[in-house]
Formats: C-alpha cells, sequence, structure tokens
C-alpha cells in the first residue's frame, strides 16, 4: 500500500485567483474518469444555514460524542446527526447543540460541476476542493514515469495544512505525488517540482502527508 505527499505551489488571499490557478494545474492531468470532491466545515448555525442555501445538494452532518449513540438504531439517531441535505436541515435552532461544527460534503462529481459554487459559499470557513483520478504525465528527462493512484490536487480554502486544523487568512494550491521516502528523503519531490513548472507554478514549502 502506498501513500501521497502534498506540496504546496501557490497561495494567495482571492479564493476565484486560487480557484482558477487549481483548475489550470489539474488540466495538466485531467482525464475522462477524473472526478471532484469538497468538504466544508461550519462552525455556527448562522454559516449551516446560510451554506446550505448555497449550496442545497451538499450533505450537512453534525458532531456526535463518542459512544453517544452506541445500541441506537440509525433511524433513531437525528437527521444531523445521520446527515442530510440542504433542504433537510432542522429549523429549531437547539438542534444544533453539541453538533458543531457541522460538516458539508459533495463527493465524486464531475469535474466542473461544484468548484465554482464552493469558492463562491465558502465565505469564512475552512474547507477544501479536492480533483482525483487524474493522470499525471511522464517526466523522461527526470526519469519519472507518470502517475494516476496518487494524481491529485487539492485547494485548501481558508486553510494551509491538508487537516484543516489551522484557520488562515489565504488559499492554497497542493499537487499530489507518490511518497517514496529513503532516509527521510522524498524521492519524487523532484517530481511535484516539474509538474508545478508544467502550469508556470512552483513549490513553496515542505510536503504534507495525512
Amino acid at each position: 500500500m502506498s501513500n501521497d505527499v502534498a506540496y504546496p505551489v501557490f497561495r494567495t488571499p482571492d479564493p476565484a485567483l486560487a480557484l482558477s490557478t487549481a483548475r489550470r494545474l489539474m488540466e495538466l492531468g485531467r482525464c475522462e474518469y477524473s472526478e471532484v470532491s469538497v468538504y466544508a466545515e461550519l462552525r455556527s448555525v448562522a454559516e449551516v444555514r446560510r451554506v446550505a442555501k448555497e449550496l442545497p445538494a451538499g450533505w450537512f452532518r453534525g458532531q456526535e460524542e463518542y459512544g453517544e449513540f452506541d445500541g441506537v438504531p440509525l433511524e433513531d439517531r437525528p437527521a444531523l446527526v445521520v446527515g442530510v441535505q440542504g433542504p433537510g436541515l432542522p429549523a429549531d435552532p437547539s438542534a444544533y447543540e453539541g453538533r458543531l461544527p457541522v460538516e458539508c460534503e459533495l463527493l465524486d462529481l464531475p469535474v466542473g460541476s461544484i468548484e465554482g459554487a464552493v469558492t463562491a459559499a465558502i465565505g469564512p470557513n475552512v474547507g477544501k476542493i479536492n480533483w482525483a483520478s487524474l493522470c499525471w504525465p511522464d517526466a523522461p528527462e527526470l526519469g519519472y514515469l507518470g502517475d494516476s493512484k496518487h494524481a491529485e490536487v487539492t485547494l485548501l480554502l481558508n486553510t494551509r495544512t491538508r487537516e484543516l486544523d489551522e484557520p488562515a487568512a489565504d488559499h492554497t494550491v497542493l499537487v499530489h505525488v507518490r511518497s517514496f521516502s529513503v532516509d527521510g528523503r522524498q524521492m519524487r519531490e523532484p517530481y511535484a517540482h516539474w509538474l508545478a513548472e508544467q502550469v508556470g507554478l512552483t513549490v513553496i514549502g515542505p510536503g504534507q502527508r495525512c
């Protein structure tokens, strides 16, 4: 089993510019079966309701305490915990007590179907847009064959970390490659540099692993 490592290649406070840059990189590896998924963490009821209006197809899921619903049938659990689309969110503010942040996801969609709407709707919330099932080209001058298993692009929104655990005032584009480490050195880092250079970008920081 192999893993990926993601390198930051662009950063800006402008979400529209971040999206257009991420798309430019994504197009380098886009193929017929490429797909996009999005995720956001919403930390207030007002933000949940606002984003639900802009992304009604999103699946919204609130937090639960460990073991809180052990033994409780799925159909008897609160809808917000199980997960509901925007129109099904509870109207009663008390339903959100202990459930924040609420997560919003849309998974495995066609490329180009949701990215602009998510970037416009994200507001102050942290989130990400991830393009997967890409196919990176060969880099024969470096001795690298192309890759599809770990060929991804991620746009981090209002954060600089893949874990979304450090809010930031800007947005970061990541290019993913296969992780292959020898004596603590990432042997495929030059491939990440090469991929970035193909669309006029450059690696601007250390790789991030999940």
